[in-house]
């Protein structure tokens, strides 16, 4: 990765080029980002490095240009080359560090072996820091587990045990754009009329509503500011989206040093495809604003037409903690935003549990029936 311009030699943590490592000048052993100090601390020796506002610190988080980064215009400073490796089982695209050859997939407990390959891409312009610790996030999970009806008993004692949770930085889009509509439709107003009918033998009336439809047509406009795409492959979207919301007013300009003890994957969606999905965000949007402006009592949308122009970008890291684990042949994921501590996961089941809840509300049932049928 490319580095910031480096502070004072007697005081800065140098990296290896493309890893994340970062030598402690006291005594050389590893650094780590630390969630609750904000810092990167040595574990070995206690020395102790601020991030924000360090003499390493980068520039202010600013939008990129879209059409630009498509026609592969982007200066060069905003391009990176790094060491990545592909999961046969979900295909996520992991940074390795360069000393690491082998080791398990964070996303799906797959065996991974490192290749030789390396992948250029976009830099990433701002990175969202762990906010909470391995351990909290590993309460935050049993917790959820702990509270989840007819889960294995063994995978809860199993996960409670303790096992290595992995940190990675999961990749995102962002798009800006200005958007102007113009549509036409038909604007439903309702009134009632009185009906006349008969029931039992007597002759009623009641309040009929209808819809008086009149065309209309106009025009409405909406600047997207942050929408957001999930970048990777490696996560299934029903679990990141119900991670959010992500507080986006935290993001702190791209530096490498917010990655240190942690991972991060590469995107394996494209930008265009990526802008895509927001447009389809987008389209939504305008249509609530289009049905919003036609106004009364129903909406019936002919056709919008909209101009999108303006479009930046930023790619980003939003941090995760990830738990894979392998119970009795099967893969259990679970995942935590590392910002807000919200856990996501599938939902295991016990055969044996809903087997006997069964058998148990059979028994009631049976037994009500019983003392029914004695009185």
């Amino acid at each position: 990765m490319t580095m910031p311009p480096p502070p004072p030699a007697d005081r800065a943590p140098s990296a290896l080029e493309g890893s994340h490592r970062f030598p402690c000048p006291n005594c050389g052993a590893d650094y780590r980002f630390d969630p609750d100090a904000g810092a990167l601390i040595c574990d070995h020796c206690g020395q102790r490095e601020d991030v924000r506002g360090g003499p390493w610190a980068g520039s202010a988080l600013q939008e990129q240009d879209f059409r630009a980064a498509l026609a592969e215009q982007l200066p060069d400073a905003e391009m990176e080359v790094t060491r990545v490796s592909a999961c046969p089982n979900c295909a996520a695209q992991v940074e390795f560090d360069p000393d690491t050859h082998a080791r398990e997939c964070p996303f799906c407990a797959t065996p991974v072996v490192t290749g030789t390959g390396s992948n250029r891409h976009i830099k990433p312009k701002g990175v969202l820091p762990f906010a909470m610790t391995e351990r909290a996030a590993h309460k935050a999970m049993t917790d959820w587990l702990g509270g989840l009806w007819f889960a294995p008993g063994g995978l809860r004692e199993y996960a409670r045990k303790g096992r290595r949770m992995q940190g990675i930085y999961v990749p995102y889009w962002t798009y800006d754009a200005q958007t102007r509509s113009r549509y036409s439709g038909q604007r439903g107003t309702v009134y009632y009329v009185t009906e006349t009918y008969r029931q039992d033998g007597k002759t009623r009336t009641r309040q009929v509503p209808k819809v008086r439809w009149t065309a209309v047509s106009g025009r409405v406009q909406r600047f997207f500011d942050d929408v957001l795409v999930l970048a990777s492959k490696g996560l299934p979207k029903r679990y990141t989206e119900a991670l959010e919301p992500w507080d986006l007013s935290q993001l702190e300009p791209y530096q490498p040093q917010y990655l240190a003890g942690f991972r991060a994957e590469a995107y394996t969606v494209d930008l265009e495809t990526g802008f895509a999905e927001a447009g389809q965000r987008m389209d939504r949007a305008i249509e609530r604003d289009v049905r919003f402006d036609i106004g009364g009592d129903r909406q019936r949308i002919g056709g919008i037409d909209t101009q999108v122009s303006d479009v930046t970008f930023k790619h980003i890291l939003l941090p995760v903690w990830l738990a894979a684990y392998k119970y009795r042949g099967k893969t259990y994921r679970f995942v935590i935003n590392g910002q807000s501590g919200r856990v996501q996961g599938e939902r295991p089941y016990s055969a044996v549990k809903i087997a006997a809840a069964a058998l148990a509300a059979a028994i009631v049932i049976a037994a009500i029936a019983y003392f029914a049928g004695q009185q």
